[in-house]
């Protein structure tokens, strides 16, 4: 194995074993609001899985990217149904008439 290899797959195993601990930490009472800001960093992240699955630096390069990159888009889809489906928990729903259509008062 080369150096380079080994040295990406150090970096990969750290940030996973980092991402981990970080999220785990986080009380459920933060996730909602924290959520948007997490979709913004997961964008970033796309992005550079996007450069690392078409930097054609080797074949092993280039399935880790891609491996990446459908992550970070799980990821990014995910995050945004969450928040759109929290966002429509907190949406007033409207008040029924007093008048039915069709009826009559007495």
């Amino acid at each position: 194995m080369s150096e380079e290899l080994v040295f990406g797959l150090y970096i990969f195993a750290l940030a996973t074993f980092v991402g981990y601990q970080v999220i785990s930490r986080v009380p459920p009472l933060l996730h909602t609001p924290l959520m948007s800001g997490t979709n913004a960093i997961s964008g970033i992240s796309l992005v550079g899985s996007l450069v690392a699955a078409g930097s054609q630096h080797n074949q092993v390069s280039t399935i880790l990217g891609f491996i990446a990159v459908c992550a970070a888009t799980t990821n990014v889809v995910g995050g945004f149904m969450i928040t759109d489906r929290m966002l429509r928990m907190f949406k007033s729903k409207r008040a029924p008439d007093a008048k039915a259509p069709g009826k009559e008062a007495a």
